[in-house]
């Protein structure tokens, strides 16, 4: 018999852990401290599994039967979804360690010593007000020559060309670390240059002599 969302809302916890079977081995496991989690049973090389969906009531009824189907799928196609979940997180974490922020910030603090502490502070101020908030937390490989336009083209929009330039030489500077360090293939930011707007010439006037 299949679950009700009612069902699932109304279980109390026991004494002991207990299930609540929903079909094509999903399930939810009943903790006795009332906490309420989604499992689905599977069997793959011979060996029985269990995969983790969610918690309810974060995860509802209908999102865990999605999830059960997809996990399904995999399986019908020679995957195990456990392995395949565990790969993705691998992937999840090596991006996040690999964020364009963060070696931003590793290349900043490799510098400092060499750097006066005034172009130190302006160094990474420029990031975090002009860059990060639009690609910081990407992985530096998926960052392309578009996004890194856009970002410049966002602060010349401003009349802020100066800043633009400095920021699309800090931009050049991280990627060419990340290069180096082995965490990127190419340089976006060394791409654009030509598409960038001129910087406004500036015009002196001469100063006026008192008589």
């Amino acid at each position: 018999m299949k679950l009700t969302d009612t069902a699932v809302r109304k279980a109390k916890p026991e004494t002991k852990p207990y299930k609540l079977g929903d079909g094509h081995g999903l399930f939810v496991l009943i903790h006795p401290n009332g906490g309420k989690y989604w499992r689905l049973a599977y069997r793959f090389a011979d060996k029985h599994k269990q995969l983790a969906l969610g918690i309810y009531p974060d995860v509802t009824l209908a999102e865990a039967r999605v999830r059960r189907d997809d996990a399904r799928k995999l399986l019908a196609a020679g995957t195990d979804p456990g392995a395949a979940k565990q790969a993705k997180k691998k992937q999840a974490r090596i991006a996040a360690a690999n964020s364009f922020e963060l070696i931003a910030r590793e290349l900043h603090k490799l510098k400092t010593p060499l750097w006066s502490a005034g172009h130190a502070a302006d160094w990474i101020k420029t990031l975090e007000r002009e860059i990060f908030p639009r690609f910081g937390d990407y992985p530096i490989a998926e960052i392309d020559a578009p996004m890194v336009l856009d970002a410049m083209r966002a602060i010349e929009g401003r009349g802020a060309h100066e800043i633009a330039a400095r920021a699309l030489q800090r931009v050049r500077a991280t990627c060419a670390y990340a290069i180096a360090t082995g965490r990127a293939r190419s340089n976006p930011a060394a791409e654009i240059k030509g598409a960038m707007a001129p910087q406004p010439k500036v015009k002196h006037f001469a100063a006026l002599s008192e008589k």
